[in-house]
């Protein structure tokens, strides 16, 4: 791993499509939004996508803390954009600011963290 310098930034962009819904992920009582997880799951990509560039070759980053308050809905056909920005590194582990926005605005913000990894280390250490 290369030093990560503070402010890196990455984007994730996708279109909110019926299998990201709440009433479709979660419960079909909800509903049909842009459910919390998918949401997240767009930050963490946004995340990865920030430090990308600075891993060595074997190397990825998991999620190992997630903060975030969802503050609007979001309906099907609309694009979310998520944006992260490395706010603190303290050896493999990695903080982000993050948030979220629609075509109209911001659905969610909060911070994250990723921890560095050795992929094919953590392999050997999940068969053992």
């Amino acid at each position: 791993m290369r030093p990560i310098p503070l402010g890196a930034k990455g984007t994730f962009t996708l279109r909110v499509t019926p299998a990201h819904l709440a009433n479709q992920f979660k419960d079909a009582m909800l509903p049909p939004v842009f459910a919390t997880p998918m949401m997240i799951t767009a930050m963490e990509n946004a995340a990865l996508n920030a430090i990308r560039g600075y891993l060595d070759p074997g190397e990825s980053a998991v999620g190992t803390a997630v903060d975030v308050h969802h503050l609007a809905a979001t309906p099907v056909g609309h694009e979310v954009t998520a944006e992260a920005e490395v706010t603190r590194v303290d050896g493999r582990r990695v903080a982000f600011n993050v948030k979220a926005r629609d075509e109209k605005e911001e659905i969610g913000r909060g911070t994250h963290e990723r921890m560095v990894i050795d992929v094919r280390r953590l392999g050997e250490r999940l068969s053992a």
